[in-house]
């Protein structure tokens, strides 16, 4: 069965396996270490880790090629926090250099393939030629009104 949609996506993939790796090889290292970080580190690398396949996906789901271009920053964003967050790690002796290392060398692989990614969808502009694909909506200032209890009718 081949994958389809977003999870036929390498980078997608890549970036799967490093908050699988996160998950499953940092994270108990941390909680044996120091138990406390569950409420700060442990979090923050949690979510900054999933946040990368996930606004991958959601960029992918969008409609227009310049929305998934913006949400692949998103990723890209979310990928340098959780580089942050292992360097805290590795700093704060919670994991070992070789694992630092080897989580650090997948994130620059992504990084690498995210901006491949972006770069194609950039020369594809899949999606420009669709209707409203060029409009944009500029809100105007308004008048805005204090109306009292009495006034309301």
């Amino acid at each position: 069965m081949s994958e389809k949609g977003f999870e036929g996506l390498k980078v997608w993939q890549k970036s799967h396996t490093l908050m699988l790796d996160i998950h499953k090889k940092l994270i108990p290292l941390i909680m044996k270490i120091a138990p406390d970080e569950r409420f700060d580190l442990v979090i923050q690398i949690r979510k900054s880790s999933k946040s990368v396949s996930a606004n991958i996906a959601e960029g992918h789901g969008r409609f227009y090629y310049g929305d998934n271009v913006r949400f692949c920053y998103n990723a890209r964003g979310s990928l340098d926090e959780t580089v942050s967050h292992l360097r805290v790690a590795l700093d704060l002796d919670y994991c070992s250099k070789e694992l630092f290392e080897n989580l650090r060398n997948q994130a620059d692989e992504i990084r690498r393939m995210l901006n491949g990614y972006i770069d194609w969808l950039k020369e594809k502009r899949v999606g420009e030629k669709e209707p409203g694909a060029n409009l944009y909506i500029r809100e105007e200032n308004g008048e805005y009104f204090v109306l009292s209890e009495n006034d309301k009718t």
